[in-house]
């Protein structure tokens, strides 16, 4: 009887060392897989910032662009202006009625809004 208690005791011991072991090779896992995992997420966001950073220059170039041709649009329609003529040919008394018609419409189109 003493000989199986021992036994019993010796097995419970082996065990304990196992389950001891075992916890200690999932706790390594575990840091193992963390430390992978902030690795990814590092290289992600750094990819993020990277595509985004991308994004904003190409968006500021393209913005860049269309000022610089609303800018191009807005001198020839002055120059044209000034020379008597409108970009599209027009006499410089045809380009001030159209104008003049347009201030018309914003201004009733106003009036009209204020009073609704």
């Amino acid at each position: 009887m003493k000989r199986i208690i021992e036994d019993v005791l010796e097995a419970e011991e082996k065990v304990g060392e196992i389950l001891k072991q075992a916890h200690e090779k999932a706790s390594e896992i575990r840091r193992s897989a963390d430390n992978e995992i902030s690795e990814k997420t590092n290289e992600a966001r750094q990819t993020a910032r990277e595509i985004v950073q991308a994004a904003v220059e190409e968006a500021k170039k393209e913005a860049e662009r269309i000022r610089e041709e609303k800018l191009e649009r807005v001198e020839a329609e002055k120059d044209g202006l000034l020379s008597g003529r409108s970009p599209e040919g027009n006499d410089r008394s045809n380009v001030i009625d159209g104008l003049v018609d347009e201030i018309c419409k914003v201004i009733t189109t106003t009036e009209w809004r204020i009073q609704n």
